[in-house]
This record gives C-alpha cells, sequence and structure tokens, in this order.
C-alpha cells in the first residue's frame, strides 16, 4: 500500500532554494513512476515534474525547467523535489503522487497522492 508523505515546505524568499522531500511509508516506491504536482489558490492541480522508475528518465513543466530537479532514492523509499531561484508564481501547496505513467502530466494518470506542503514565495 502507497502511503505518501511530503516534507520540507515553508516560506521564503524570491530567489531562495528548497527541497521537498515524499516518503512512502509503506516502501513500494520501487514499484511507481512518481511525480510532482501542484495548486495555487483558485486554480487547478498542474504537473510540476515526474521521473521514472529507474530514475533515469525525468520530465519537467516549462515553468520550471532548468529551475528544478527530480529525484528518487528507491532504496530509501523516497523522491525529492529540488526547487531553486524560486519564484512568487511557485507559491503552491505540492502534492507528490505515484503512477504507472511517469511521461504523464495528467493527474487521472496517478493514483496515490500526498497530503501536500504549501510552499510560499515572498517577493
Amino acid at each position: 500500500q502507497v502511503q505518501l508523505v511530503e516534507s520540507g515546505g515553508g516560506l521564503v524568499q524570491a530567489g531562495d532554494s528548497l527541497r521537498l522531500s515524499c516518503l512512502d511509508s509503506g516502501r513500494t516506491l520501487s514499484h511507481y513512476a512518481m511525480g510532482w504536482f501542484r495548486q495555487a489558490p483558485g486554480k487547478e492541480r498542474e504537473f510540476v515534474s515526474s521521473i521514472n522508475l529507474s530514475g533515469c528518465a525525468t520530465s519537467y513543466a516549462g515553468s520550471v525547467k532548468g529551475r528544478f530537479t527530480i529525484s528518487r532514492d528507491n532504496a530509501k523509499n523516497t523522491v525529492c523535489l529540488q526547487m531553486n531561484s524560486l519564484k512568487p508564481e511557485d507559491t503552491a501547496v505540492y502534492y507528490c503522487a505515484a503512477g504507472s505513467r511517469w511521461d504523464s502530466i495528467l493527474t487521472h494518470e496517478y493514483a496515490y497522492w500526498g497530503q501536500g506542503t504549501q510552499v510560499t514565495v515572498s517577493s
């Protein structure tokens, strides 16, 4: 059973960095493609980044490419999102998700979700 818990969110200033982590306490993370999504107030949940089972293939939304890096450690049942050069428009609740297709940007392709962690970037 996949049980995802995100951590690492917080309040930072524009230009700062944050590192989000997602732990699968069910210890099945190695069986799934993983993704990060975010949802800002009044907006739909949107794709941020994804990674395949082995970690050798990744995908990014255009708005974060070059600033965010996704990684995974299957031995530790963890997927991380390193976020650099943060902008106020990155403010959102960030969710990690597990699914079968690493190259999907669609929320319904991911079967399991964490509860989210708030990231707030002040200008």
